[in-house]
């Protein structure tokens, strides 16, 4: 999940409130693919059965309709994604439900931090709550533990640090929480997806203090394209969103440039990171086909070959 303000400049459109209404659907995909990381519980065209805060109020029926508008442009699978306790149950119980969805739960790097020490502003979407201390923090990793044991949830996360809105007095509970994640992710098999924003190395220093699980997905690389080998040579899959196509994201297509093919993924982030030429409108699942176009065109390869290549690292790097 990236933060609210990144999807919020550089938009486009002819109406001055072009900003709020949905893109219209790209052509489809001859090759079908996959989401690799997306919010659907956050979409706010969706009909989700009231205020979007609320993890629990989905009506099925909202869903349903962004994964037939997916699927009609070839974007036929969806990793739905926790970022708290009572988002990662709505993930489960939503992959549970619908065949065309696989969950990950997890806490959020900057939800730790607000478990511990409170979150008096209530940015977490879940209204003002007091500080909990590790031992609340504890609670929430051990129900987190307990969903990733469900067979329909193929992830832990997503977790890792992010420096860029937690501040030093947040830094142990979310470093913490990261290798308890790990953990979490080696002992049930799962993937592990790494939120990483402003925290490369201290992420590429705890996954080595700790030790990888097999599958470590990078959402939404943010890397250069130094970082993008060391993760190459360590296996580990990058995950690339519409951000890619930000005219200030050289960094971002020179990565994918030397990323190998065999572990490059796409993702929307929805509904956050909508791709240009409708950055700032709200983005979904069935955007994926703009920014995987995208990808085959900085990649120099046929969008075909990048499809086929996205959906079996997908499924592979998720055990689906």
């Amino acid at each position: 999940m990236a933060a609210t303000a990144s999807n919020s400049s550089g938009r486009t459109g002819s109406g001055k409130n072009d900003k709020d209404a949905p893109p219209p659907l790209p052509a489809p995909l001859s090759v079908p693919v996959a989401d690799s990381h997306t919010h659907l519980d956050m979409l706010p065209q969706l009909p989700l059965g009231g205020a979007p805060t609320s993890h629990s109020e989905g009506d099925g029926e909202g869903v349903a309709e962004a994964l037939a508008k997916a699927a009609s442009v070839g974007v036929t699978t969806v990793v739905q994604v926790g970022c708290d306790v009572a988002g990662s149950r709505w993930a489960a119980e939503t992959a549970a439900a619908h065949e065309a969805v696989w969950a990950t739960v997890a806490l959020h790097p900057n939800e730790a931090p607000r478990i511990v020490h409170g979150d008096p502003d209530g940015w977490s979407r879940q209204g003002t709550r007091p500080a909990g201390g590790r031992e609340a923090l504890d609670a929430a990793l051990a129900e987190i533990d307990s969903l990733a044991a469900l067979p329909q949830v193929k992830g832990v996360g997503e977790t890792g640090l992010d420096f860029f809105r937690t501040g030093p007095e947040g830094m142990e509970a979310q470093e913490y929480s990261f290798r308890r994640h790990i953990d979490i992710a080696k002992r049930h098999g799962k993937a592990l997806v790494i939120h990483d924003r402003e925290a490369h190395a201290d992420v590429l220093r705890v996954l080595d203090e700790e030790g990888a699980p097999d599958a470590v997905v990078f959402h939404c690389y943010s890397g250069d394209a130094e970082m993008a080998k060391v993760c190459a040579d360590n296996g580990y899959y990058m995950s690339f969103a519409g951000n890619i196509t930000f005219k200030n994201a050289q960094p971002l297509r020179d990565a994918l440039a030397v990323a190998p093919l065999d572990l490059i993924l796409v993702e929307t982030d929805a509904p956050f990171l909508t791709p240009a030429p409708y950055r700032g409108r709200p983005n979904a699942p069935y955007l994926i086909p703009v920014t995987l176009r995208a990808m085959a065109g900085y990649k120099e390869i046929g969008e075909d070959a990048l499809a086929e290549a996205v959906a079996a690292n997908t499924a592979r790097a998720f055990g689906y």
